[in-house]
């Protein structure tokens, strides 16, 4: 019998399992897929390229200290930066990079407009300290020394962010708006607010969704900490976390769906697969989506206040719908300079196209024309991808609807060649370009990645479920109303995507709560 069963073989489910096996315990991941990964995985999609199935770049967890304290580049991972980290390419040829030294991106968007370069200047000079203070929420169970270490950069950092914004009622205001009124207030025109929105526009939240401004601000991260891919893409975070846990002793079972989280009363007692084997540990987390592990998994499921709770939770129709493409070229933008390929490419022309997109994807349809859309290209960076001379290119809609009237079946091949044809007017030869393409619609990655919503965040990334009230406050602590039963991945404390923290602080709930030292 294992000391703790993890449910879920994602980034967290390993990073929890990492930690848990390194402190002595035994420790089994189960993985309903045929792989390690989850929404990190890397695969040939198309015969001969390989492509993320879902996440493209890794930004928070290399915020954090977790590949560090695992020493996850001694087991094999190695990142590249993607300098600039975006580049936006417009219709009538105008192309605008942002790189992570601000000067340098101030200076580019000068060679477009000075207007835009001034009030993007002061944008991040406003928006850079708060970052500074906000990021520390995104550092779940870092050490107390790690703690205490940037406490008072921190205290710095919020006075000059609350100093910045017009006093403490201008930073709530500030912080408390939707990110359209942030950009059309701070940001002088469509050069710099779309491609910025383009990027907030990844936590699912309309422009127009109270309280998202933290979403445009976040734009700072990037040039503080950089945006990274790692080298064979998305999996090699995988890879090294299975290295780092198999070494320590660590199990990973795959094609194993969990059927059922066994309880006696208010004690945990293993889980049960659906094949009908029973697996007892006296530890079990979910490092799957909470609401299913603790309302429908759960034998008898959580009930009361806390189970009401979480069944408030919310995640929105609007999520991404994917494109691979296969190409033997990078897209051929007519002003392009060297390093246009390494970051994201934002196609989104203005602020109203993202809105409409998210009204439509709520309304369970398609977003109008010009599709939002943006790209990334890694293959530019990491040939382990794609043949020589041939290239991966990741399309994206950030404001797809999960619920679509009609279906995806009729509409996913119409609308993959719309998010084309949003590639083709601003790179001319992209099209004749392609060799073969795989569509990733949200209905499939549901299926694949037993992702209800379809949403790579889990729960709706908005102020009601962030931080210590991830999924809601009483389950943020990772521990539940179940003794030996606790919660991670990404719908958990303190944030979504590629962040590994809620592992780690899951795993440290667990140590603490049996008395062995973390």
């Amino acid at each position: 019998m294992a000391d703790v069963v993890i449910v879920g073989a994602g980034h967290n489910g390993l990073v929890c399992g990492c930690y848990l096996a390194r402190a002595g315990l035994d420790v089994l991941v189960l993985e309903q897929s045929d792989k390690p990964g989850g929404g990190s995985r890397t695969d040939e999609t198309i015969p001969g390229y390989r492509f993320d199935t879902h996440s493209a770049a890794h930004n928070i967890i290399n915020m954090t200290d977790i590949p560090a304290e695992l020493d996850l580049a001694g087991a094999g991972l190695r990142y590249l930066e993607m300098d600039p980290f975006a580049m936006a390419a417009f219709t009538d040829g105008r192309i605008v990079r942002f790189f992570r030294d601000v000067d340098r991106t101030v200076a580019s968007i000068r060679e477009v407009s000075a207007p835009d370069a001034d009030a993007y200047a002061e944008f991040m000079h406003r928006a850079l300290p708060v970052i500074d203070t906000v990021v520390a929420g995104v550092d779940g169970g870092a050490s107390r020394r790690r703690v205490l270490s940037q406490l008072p950069g921190r205290a710095v950092a919020a006075a000059r962010g609350v100093a910045r914004n017009g006093g403490p009622a201008g930073l709530a205001r500030e912080v408390l708006s939707p990110y359209a009124r942030v950009l059309r207030e701070r940001l002088a025109s469509e050069l710099t607010r779309a491609p910025v929105a383009a990027f907030a526009a990844h936590a699912g939240a309309s422009p127009q969704q109270t309280g998202s401004a933290l979403f445009a601000l976040w734009q700072g991260v990037y040039h503080r900490f950089g945006q990274w891919h790692a080298v064979g893409g998305a999996q090699g975070l995988i890879d090294a976390l299975v290295t780092r846990f198999t070494g320590a002793g660590g199990t990973v079972r795959t094609s194993a769906t969990v059927a059922r989280i066994v309880r006696d009363g208010d004690r945990v007692r293993g889980v049960q697969l659906d094949s009908g084997e029973r697996l007892a540990a006296p530890v079990v987390v979910s490092a799957i989506d909470p609401k299913t592990a603790l309302l429908e998994l759960l034998d008898p499921p959580l009930g009361g206040p806390e189970g009401r709770a979480l069944a408030a939770t919310h995640r929105g129709n609007a999520v991404q719908m994917l494109v691979h493409v296969a190409t033997d070229r990078l897209p051929p933008y007519p002003r392009a300079r060297p390093g246009d390929w390494a970051g994201l490419q934002s196609y989104v022309d203005s602020l109203e196209s993202l809105e409409a997109g998210f009204a439509a994807a709520e309304a369970e349809l398609l977003p109008p024309n010009p599709v939002p859309t943006y790209s990334f290209t890694p293959s530019a960076l990491d040939a382990t991808l794609a043949p020589p001379g041939h290239h991966t290119v990741y399309l994206a809609c950030p404001n797809a609807p999960y619920r679509l009237r009609g279906g995806w079946d009729a509409a996913k091949h119409g609308f993959a060649e719309r998010m084309i044809a949003t590639v083709e007017a601003r790179a001319p030869g992209f099209r004749d370009s392609i060799r073969d393409i795989a569509i990733r619609t949200p209905q499939d990655m549901a299926a694949e990645l037993r992702w209800p919503g379809a949403n790579p965040m889990v729960l709706d990334v908005s102020l009601d479920q962030l931080a210590f009230l991830r999924p809601t406050r009483l389950l943020a602590t990772h521990r539940t109303p179940v003794r030996g039963l606790f919660v991670s991945g990404a719908g958990t404390a303190p944030v979504g995507g590629v962040a590994g923290s809620p592992g780690r602080a899951a795993a440290k709930a667990v140590l603490a709560a049996h008395g062995t030292p973390a």
